[in-house]
């Protein structure tokens, strides 16, 4: 089985975000992933995702009101098959932990499984306002989708 990760700074908008877009492409396509998110830094930990990531997710149709925070762990590098990274700072803290090449190898920014992105970088929505989350859940689903299909 796939085991795929998603990861973002705080674990609570956009890497949960992914996951639940992920975990809800994969089920409507009939595919079987293990699928998880998790953030760079650890004050999140234990923490449901955003209340307005909640929301807006909820209102699309894909819960993940049932997701804890967490932070990377070093064994996250050799058990996952593809790590699913935001953003730049993150994707070079993901970088940083790895101890070879074969852990590099499985680190990817999220976009770039969707080259026709106005942006490079998912943004972090957590000081913005609702917009911010709309925007995320469109780079995400877009990604997303092409993300899957090229596991197919």
């Amino acid at each position: 089985m796939t085991k795929i990760l998603t990861v973002c700074l705080g674990n609570i908008c956009r890497s949960p975000m992914a996951e639940g877009i992920i975990t809800h492409i994969a089920r409507r396509e009939n595919l079987e992933f293990e699928i998880d998110s998790c953030g760079t830094g650890g004050w999140h930990a234990g923490e449901k995702p955003d209340p307005r990531a909640r929301q807006y997710m909820k209102a699309s149709g894909i819960p993940i009101d049932h997701l804890r925070a967490r932070q990377i762990r070093e064994s996250d590098l050799d058990y996952f098959d593809h790590i699913l990274v935001m953003d730049n700072s993150n994707y070079q803290n993901v970088l940083n932990l790895c101890k070879n090449d074969a852990q590099r190898q499985k680190v990817k920014l999220m976009l770039s499984y969707w080259p026709e992105s106005p942006i490079q970088e998912v943004p972090d929505p957590y000081y913005g306002g609702e917009e911010g989350f709309a925007q995320v859940f469109y780079l995400l689903e877009n990604a997303a989708l092409n993300f899957v299909k090229s596991l197919k």
